[in-house]
């Protein structure tokens, strides 16, 4: 055996202690993969419950920006504001510029009021599948912070970071070759505005946005508008009309034919860089201007891209975790996709459009305005998530949707393109707004916000024009006459026009939060009947067969029933068996409806052992967690350790479904710190199975609460103990308040199940109805 020497030994002990150093300063915003989700799912799940296209992508992007941003930046291969076409897919390896998105993250809607930047050298292309160049993943660099790639064809490198408002990018050039820059508005019916100004060296341009879904094809009342100024001096311009070049031409505006449309500016042959800067608003060119200038001033590239980190990192940094470097790839990537949407819509200086129409020109005093709400989805733990990490972002929330009630009258159900939709089922501002008060957020005006949420409840909207326009609780006409939504009420005025089993279930629930806010303000009466209108979910929970089931308005039961049939027209995106537990806020008397506490974990086994599970789609989320409200919470912790460790990766492929706003994340988010808020409006979390061998939450009221989990892996599932602040603990659920306090929860974790842990009816998390035996 050679000798070391004593030098060598030492050189040796440095660098490696200076790697592990290096490893263990790592910060959050660097685990992020931005690219996770923006290829076809490459799960078992998805691969056999999903039907549509779409279902089986992430619909994700690699978005750059901040937390909550107005307006990200992503590299753009698809050239489209078509529904259910993300800006970026993986596998399409072209590049036609850096697009400034309003896409809903993870979704399968539109993006609007956007532009795109292409850099160019050499011959002038405008259409963006003929001036597209190929790069290679491996020339990428995608970040939450920061992204650059190389574009073969042009030899350009391309850069950019931003901020919430703003962006700045660099095109480096090979300076052999004219050097262009190409700006697009992309308006879905070319109605887009174009305008350079040589002098100032600036673009100025603006996109008009229309609506989807209710009012599809309608003018929304409001653009978006961007100014462009440039470093360098423009040599030439000009302005281009679907094919044919406007040489000098100093603006265009389009017709409203969906003709393509842009500017293009040129800056010479030796031209090596040029730096843009970008502001962008939905008010005004005026508001994007002072945008710009306000958030990036004289600041150079790399000062805005340290901005764009320090702002991850305050907000990835609320959960510090402790697991395999691959895990927190896995944590963080999820918490990022978390912080994509709702969107800032309001100024520096707080204008923003008004809701459901644009005008006036509004002011958010005290609070910023957010929009883009893909309610249906966030509800269930993206907003709660927001709630527990971000208290006072999570009032502004709710301040922007008391504002978009007051301002349209009706309390909206679904806002995106800050426009009424009632794109998909259920009344779920009435969950986020009760979750944000049981769990004592107050900067926003809860009164004004319960008045609406109570007139969608209890009034009957009406006005055909209105109610078409997505105003008002679909079907809330029969669902008040018979407890329920029967199968002769199909609703034409909504994108999911039957689904009355589903309606009525989420309605159930919906009117559960509601009488929690209304008893918390005194409202008693109220609340009564809220409660007793919680229950009706038993009305479409068929006792013979204890599966969810459509119903006719004279009480009979739909025919040919078969609970595991993949979609049927009573149910949205999904089976009996999967939405028969969505009773968040009742299991106990949901299990008297089945049968009792056997038949209720019968069903569940057989939904996950025989494969009928989806996790793909949100309404399963909450399943797994249910055997806690049985005495089985060992088979909750084995469910969830499946569908986490089965269900997710890091590969582009790497989500089940569409990501939808965040919910798959935020799932994710809580799975692998060990709880999920299953009932919003509870203030509980139902324990799980943590995958993380720490959990800390960093919380703004400055205490920290933290979950341990000791020995565990992935053989060791299941928890054998658990002590919280040193006292053994036995509940299957942690509240709200106890997370505030701060403390420490232990985990003892094992490889056999403990049947014993948990298995008390006193540990069992709430139910509106008392526990079956």
């Amino acid at each position: 055996m050679s000798k070391v020497r004593l030098p060598q030994l030492c050189l040796y002990l440095f660098l490696l202690l200076g790697h592990l150093n290096a490893h263990a300063q790592k910060k959050p915003y660097q685990y992020v993969n931005t690219l996770i989700g923006t290829a076809p799912s490459n799960t078992a799940s998805a691969r056999s419950h999903s039907e549509a296209g779409s279902e089986l992508k992430g619909q994700t992007m690699p978005a750059v920006g901040v937390p909550n941003g107005m307006t990200q930046w992503t590299p753009q291969s698809r050239a489209t504001e078509t529904k259910c076409i993300v800006p970026y897919y993986y596998n399409d390896l072209i590049f036609q510029g850096f697009r400034g998105t309003h896409w809903l993250n993870g979704s399968c809607v539109q993006d609007y009021g956007t532009l795109t930047v292409m850099p160019l050298s050499g011959e002038l292309l405008t259409d963006p599948e003929e001036r597209a160049s190929k790069y290679t993943h491996q020339s990428e660099k995608a970040g939450p912070d920061y992204y650059s790639v190389h574009l073969d064809r042009y030899d350009i490198q391309a850069s950019v970071t931003a901020t919430a408002r703003g962006a700045i990018m660099t095109f480096d050039y090979p300076g052999e070759k004219e050097a262009f820059i190409v700006i697009e508005p992309n308006s879905d019916e070319g109605e887009g505005f174009v305008e350079v100004n040589k002098e100032k060296g600036e673009v100025v341009g603006y996109n008009p946005v229309h609506r989807i879904y209710q009012g599809s094809g309608e003018p929304a009342g409001f653009s978006g508008y961007f100014v462009l100024k440039f470093d360098q001096p423009i040599t030439q311009f000009g302005t281009w009309t679907n094919d044919a070049l406007a040489p000098g031409s100093k603006s265009a505006l389009g017709k409203g034919q969906r003709e393509k449309l842009g500017a293009y500016i040129g800056f010479g042959a030796t031209t090596k860089r040029v730096t843009v800067r970008v502001g962008t608003s939905f008010t005004s060119l005026e508001a994007a201007r002072r945008n710009m200038e306000a958030e990036l001033s004289d600041m150079s590239f790399s000062q805005i891209r340290n901005k764009a980190q320090k702002a991850w990192d305050s907000a990835l940094g609320k959960m510090e975790i402790k697991g395999t470097e691959k895990d927190k790839e896995l944590f963080y990537s999820a918490l990022y996709r978390t912080k994509l949407s709702p969107r800032l819509f309001s100024d520096v200086d707080g204008t923003y459009p008004s809701f459901a129409g644009g005008t006036p020109i509004e002011k958010a005093n005290g609070f910023h305005y957010y929009c883009d709400f893909s309610m249906w989805d966030t509800y269930r733990a993206s907003m709660p998530l927001e709630t527990l990490l971000e208290p006072k972002m999570a009032g502004d929330m709710m301040q922007s949707l008391v504002k978009k009630a007051e301002q349209g009258t009706w309390m909206p159900i679904f806002p995106c393109w800050n426009q009424y939709t009632a794109a998909m089922v259920g009344d779920h501002v009435m969950s986020v707004m009760a979750d944000a008060y049981v769990k004592n957020i107050r900067n926003f005006d809860v009164k004004s916000g319960y008045k609406y949420l109570k007139k969608n409840a209890f009034e009957v909207n009406t006005d055909a024009k209105s109610y078409a326009s997505g105003m008002g609780r679909r079907a809330l006409d029969s669902y008040l006459k018979y407890g329920y939504v029967p199968l002769e009420d199909s609703v034409w005025q909504a994108f999911h026009k039957r689904e009355q089993v589903s309606r009525t279930l989420e309605y159930a629930y919906d009117d559960f939060c509601l009488s929690v806010l209304a008893q918390g303000l005194g409202e008693k009466e109220d609340a009564e009947v809220l409660r007793k209108r919680a229950l009706n979910y038993k009305h479409v929970i068929d006792p013979s067969t204890g599966y969810a089931r459509g119903r006719h308005a004279d009480g009979r039961w739909s025919s040919n029933f078969d609970p595991f049939a993949k979609r049927v027209s009573f149910i949205t995106e999904g089976s009996p068996a999967q939405y028969t537990w969505y009773v968040p806020h009742d299991m106990a008397g949901l299990q008297r409806q089945m049968g009792g506490r056997e038949a209720f974990i019968n069903k569940l086994d057989t939904l996950f052992e025989q494969g009928h599970y989806w996790h793909g789609n949100e309404p399963n989320h909450q399943i797994a967690y249910l055997y806690a409200y049985a005495g089985q919470p060992w088979k909750t912790q084995k469910w969830v350790h499946k569908t986490l460790r089965e269900e997710y990766d890091t590969s582009t492929g790497g989500l089940s479904g569409n990501e939808d706003g965040g919910q798959m994340s935020a799932w994710l988010v809580f799975s692998m710190a060990g709880l999920y808020p299953v009932a919003p409006g509870t203030g509980e979390y139902v324990l799980g199975s943590p995958v993380l061998e720490e959990t800390k939450f960093h919380l703004t009221n400055g205490k920290k609460f933290t979950i341990q989990a000791l020995g565990v892996s992935d053989e060791a599932i299941y928890i054998q103990s658990a002590k919280l602040n040193g006292k053994a603990y036995n509940r299957t659920f942690l509240s709200h308040a106890q997370l505030l306090e701060g403390g420490t929860l232990v985990l003892k974790m094992g490889k056999v199940p403990n049947e014993k842990w948990g298995a008390a009816a006193d540990s069992m998390p709430f139910s509106l109805s008392p526990s079956t035996p």
